[in-house]
């Protein structure tokens, strides 16, 4: 981001259940008050993924409170950044935004031992993504 205000980020799967919830779930515990984070689903499942609370919480980061959000125009609009997790052409399209679709595993239905990797590289792309979020910082 080129301005000073704070950068926003939209993370989009289909259930808001897994991807989505650990991508913003690290970017708030690693961006802090420097980036506004937000994450929705195109067809919200009713809970997150225990698998995913599970895992989450073997880093230290709390899940349990979180709930599925569906996904809204208004949420892309208001986003700087919106990175997609295999929603498709759900997500609506706004000029002036940054798109990037992460390719990664679905933990739908997976065992912890399954979700850890997805959780790591997770993990990593958002290092990566707070790098190019605030380049003087790193």
């Amino acid at each position: 981001m080129t301005d000073a205000r704070k950068p926003s980020v939209l993370f989009v799967c289909v259930h808001n259940a897994g991807r989505s919830q650990m991508a913003a779930a690290f970017l708030t515990h690693l961006g802090g008050d420097q980036v506004e984070v937000r994450s929705a689903g195109s067809a919200p499942a009713d809970t997150v993924n225990p698998a995913v609370v599970e895992a989450m919480a073997e880093v230290g980061i709390g899940l349990s409170a979180q709930t599925p959000k569906i996904l809204t125009t208004e949420a892309v609009h208001a986003s700087d950044v919106v990175i997609t997790m295999g929603c498709g052409d759900a997500c609506p399209i706004f000029p002036g935004k940054q798109y990037l679709d992460w390719k990664l595993d679905d933990p739908a239905g997976q065992g912890i031992d399954a979700v850890r990797p997805i959780r790591d590289e997770i993990e990593r792309r958002i290092h990566d993504l707070l790098k190019e979020l605030r380049p003087a910082r790193t």
